[in-house]
C-alpha cells in the first residue's frame, strides 16, 4: 500500500509518501509545497494544483493528514484549516480514502511521546525510513503522518470504518 502523508499549511505544506507492505515500511518521496500568489484564493490554488501533480507523479493508495489544533492565533488558525481543506479536497477528488490524525497521536506512534520537538520527529523518520532524508521539518511531520497511518488506518481499518457507515 502506497500512503501520501500531508503536514497542511498555507505557505509550507509537507508531503511524504511511503510504501507499507505489512510492517515493513520504506520511503518513496517526500518534499513541500510553496504557496504561490498574492491573495489568498491564489495561494490556496497554488496549493491545490501542486498536490494534484504529487498524486499524479507517486499515485498513492490511500492518504493521511493531520487534524487541525487550535492556537492562540485565530486568524493563524482560520488560515491553516482553509490550506487543510484545500487538501481535504483534492485528496477527495483523486478518490483516496484518508485518515487523520491528532499532532499528539503522530508524535507518540512515531517517536514514542506526543509532545516530542521537531528534531526528535526527524530523527525517528530517518531512523523508521532508512536512507530517507527529509526535505524539511514539515516534510518530516508529513513522513509521520503517513507511518501514523500505516500503523493504525490501514485498508483494514478503512474498510471497518466503511462497513460501520
Amino acid at each position: 500500500m502506497r500512503i501520501l502523508g500531508i503536514d497542511p499549511g498555507l505557505r509550507t505544506l509537507g508531503w511524504g509518501v511511503i510504501e507499507s507492505r505489512g510492517s515493513r515500511l520504506s520511503h518513496v518521496a517526500n518534499g513541500l509545497c510553496h504557496s504561490d500568489g498574492d491573495d489568498l484564493g491564489e495561494r490556496l490554488l497554488s496549493l491545490h494544483n501542486q498536490i494534484v501533480e504529487v498524486i499524479a507523479a507517486h499515485r498513492p493508495d490511500q492518504a493521511a493528514i493531520e487534524q487541525t489544533f487550535v492556537n492562540k492565533d485565530g486568524a493563524g488558525t482560520l488560515k491553516l484549516g482553509q490550506a487543510r481543506g484545500v487538501a481535504l479536497l483534492t485528496l477527495a477528488q483523486a478518490g483516496l480514502p484518508v485518515g487523520e490524525y491528532a499532532p499528539n497521536r503522530v508524535k507518540k506512534t512515531v517517536v514514542g511521546v506526543g509532545h516530542a520537538e521537531k528534531e526528535q520527529v526527524i530523527h525517528m523518520v530517518k531512523l523508521q525510513l532508512p536512507g530517507c532524508l527529509p526535505k524539511g521539518a514539515d516534510a518530516a511531520d508529513a513522513l509521520a503522518i503517513a507511518i501514523c497511518h500505516a500503523y493504525y488506518g490501514g485498508a483494514k481499518a478503512l474498510s471497518q470504518r466503511e462497513v460501520r457507515a
